[in-house]
Formats: structure tokens, sequence, C-alpha cells
């Protein structure tokens, strides 16, 4: 407010790349359905698509990346914790989870992706009660698993983005808070953090407060409404989360993740019990609609 008059100040910033995940259509990814997946999402307006690898093989990251230059598209990989797959021993095989995200590691080099991004702690879903003492030799075990891998992705140029979960999902990380504490010691060019405003703000007091929090961690953000559908028409504070990633200084992708109800074994793994929009192009088009019209 100058001399009575009310003043606006608008941040002028570069807009963000937004990109899509292709479980919003399918699950799992595989070259059969990769090409005419990365015509959509372009057609739609994305510009990167989050490629998930639920199993080393179901697509080829060489060919992959030729689909991905003709469609003038960006990459992020993205891990997937099923059964068995764990940085905890009591909760998976540590020594094939580590084999499996030296892989993810390995096609994002390929790629040209800068980011490998998950819940790499247990699978998702996988829960269970722990005491003080019973987390913190958690930390400390997460900790010693990681490092060679943080080191290993650092050293290819790549973060792995840890990304804290809901409540239902894991009983590891649901926090921000929780996380930076467990993931200080390793954090840097190697490891940062996914943020994923579906988690946020089911375990956020102020999801923009814990964006902010996070600051320079942050290596991914995910997004979508507060229901798992669209970006834009839920009760989601969208310009709130913009200026929070504004203020943490977060220039990086946002990656659009739902889900598609159609395949039974994501539906059950995402609770994925309704349709989300009236289709999934129309769930793609509405959230980047809203998205660019919130300035990013």
């Amino acid at each position: 407010w100058e001399g009575g008059i009310a003043v606006t100040i608008t941040r002028t910033t570069m807009p963000r790349t937004i990109a899509v995940n292709t479980w919003v259509w399918t699950s799992p990814l595989t070259d059969a359905t990769l090409a005419p997946l990365a015509r959509k999402a372009r057609s739609l307006g994305y510009e990167a698509l989050e490629l998930p690898l639920e199993s080393i093989g179901d697509w080829d990251p060489t060919r992959t990346k030729d689909v991905l230059d003709e469609a003038g598209l960006g990459a992020i990989v993205v891990g997937a914790m099923g059964p068995g797959r764990s940085l905890l021993a009591r909760a998976g095989d540590v020594g094939t989870t580590q084999d499996y995200l030296r892989a993810c590691i390995a096609a994002a080099e390929t790629l040209g992706a800068r980011v490998v991004a998950g819940p790499f702690y247990a699978p998702t879903g996988v829960t269970w009660r722990m005491d003080a003492d019973e987390r913190a030799a958690v930390v400390r075990e997460l900790r010693e698993n990681l490092a060679a891998l943080v080191e290993e992705a650092a050293s290819a140029g790549i973060a792995l983005a840890i990304e804290p979960l809901n409540r239902y999902e894991t009983s590891v990380l649901n926090t921000v808070e929780q996380s930076l504490d467990a993931l200080d010691p390793l954090l840097g060019p190697g490891l940062g953090l996914a943020l994923d405003t579906y988690h946020l703000n089911i375990e956020e007091k102020k999801p923009d407060d814990a964006i902010r929090a996070a600051g320079a961690a942050i290596a991914h953000v995910q997004v979508c409404g507060s229901d798992r559908g669209a970006v834009g028409d839920d009760h989601t504070d969208w310009p709130a989360i913009i200026d929070a990633l504004d203020d943490a200084d977060y220039r990086g992708p946002l990656g659009l993740e739902s889900f598609t109800g159609e395949n039974a074994t994501i539906a059950v793994a995402a609770s994925v019990w309704r349709p989300l929009a009236p289709t999934q192009d129309d769930l793609a088009a509405r959230s980047i609609a809203a998205l660019r019209a919130l300035g990013t």
C-alpha cells in the first residue's frame, strides 16, 4: 500500500516443466505402450514423462530415449516399491532392492534424466508400529543401505528423490520433518526429497510451510488433486503451494501423478475404487490447464 494506492506485486518466474506420470493411463509401462502415450502427453501440452520402472526390462531405456526425443519430452524415472522391495531388512530383500535401484539409476543416465523418485525405504502399503528406539534403528539401517546408492547416483549426475508417504501407505517416513531428520547426513547432490501434494495434504499441518522447510532438499515434486484426481477442482490451496515452491527456490518439474482404475493391480495399490475423472485424458487435460493458469 503506497500513498493510498493498493499495489499488487506479481512474481515473474520462468514457467516450470510440467510432466505427467504414465500411471495416469496404464500399468505397467512397456515398450509397446510408451510411444502412443508419449504422443498423447505431448499433444496435451506436457513437456516430460514420469516413467515408472515396475520391473527391470518392462521398457528399454535406449529405445525409450529415442521415443522421448522424437516427441520432444524430458524424463523422470519413478521407482515402484512393490512386495519385497525395501532398504529395510524386515520389509524386503535389501540386496535385490539395491540392484533394482541401480537399474533405475542406469536407466535415468541413459535417458538423460536427472531424478529417480520414489519411496525407496519399504514396500508401499507395508506398515508396522515403532517405539523411539526401533525408529532410531530403522533410520540407521536406512542410512547404511542408502549410502552407496547416493554416491553412485551423484557420480552419474542423478539425484535419488525419497518420497514420504501418508500413514496408510507407510509407517517409516510420513512428513517432511521426519524425512529431513532421517536423511540429513546423506542429503546433497545424490539425494533429496520427492514431495507429493496428495501426501502433504494428509500428513502436514500446513503443506506450504512443509515445502518451505524442505527448501533446498527438494529434488522433485508431484501434484494431483486432494482426491488423487485433477489439479484445480479440489480443495488444495494451489496458489499457496506455488508460492511455497517459489520461496523454496524449487524450479524443477511438477509431475502429475494419478492412476487409472482400469488396471486391477494399480487400482488396489493406489486405492482407486471409483473413477477420478470422466476419462483419464480429461484428468490430464484439466490438470495441465489448471497448473498453467497458476503461472507455473
